[in-house]
């Protein structure tokens, strides 16, 4: 079993969502947002650091995934995601995890089957392959969805490392 924390970085909400991944089986182990109330960035960033680096002593993940910045039409809102990423990818490397890093396109193919998603179908995507029971808020689904990439993406690259292997085998 593989434990896997998905982050969704923002600098007033970070949404984090944990799955533990056995085979085709992905099952919810934890999930919520940090909610930063803080006046300035570098309280806000500390907040994310530190709420961060608990979530993965007290949940322990072997792998962490995090949501890539995009390039919206506001570059101060750009800038303040990539510090919020930053103080997040910080709080997991500070542990010794490995951290893979996925678009929002990639990710919402890989939930929902087409990268052009809104946020109500990655909602519901997630809330079916978890099988929750309410739907999840969006910074929380956004945060499963990412874990969620990660481990479609780790499923497909061990199958072709085996069949790599397989084939090795045949031939010698």
């Amino acid at each position: 079993m593989t434990r896997i924390l998905g982050i969704d970085p923002g600098s007033q909400n970070t949404g984090f969502g944990i799955v533990d991944v056995e085979g085709s089986r992905q099952d919810h182990v934890h999930s919520g947002r940090l909610r930063i109330q803080a006046d300035g960035l570098a309280q806000r960033l500390g907040i994310i650091f530190r709420g961060i680096s608990e979530l993965v002593e007290e949940w322990r993940p072997q792998e962490v995934a995090i949501e890539r910045v995009f390039m919206s039409r506001n570059a101060d809102s750009a800038l303040k995601l990539g510090q919020a990423r930053g103080a997040a990818i910080c709080g997991v490397v500070a542990a010794g995890l490995p951290v893979a890093e996925y678009s929002p396109r990639e990710i919402k193919l890989a939930v929902v089957g087409t990268g052009g998603a809104d946020k109500v179908q990655v909602q519901h995507m997630v809330q079916m392959l978890l099988k929750l029971s309410d739907r999840p808020q969006a910074d929380q689904a956004d945060a499963l969805a990412v874990a969620l990439c990660h481990a479609n993406t780790r499923a497909s690259l061990l199958r072709v490392a085996a069949a790599r292997g397989s084939r090795r085998g045949r031939y010698r």
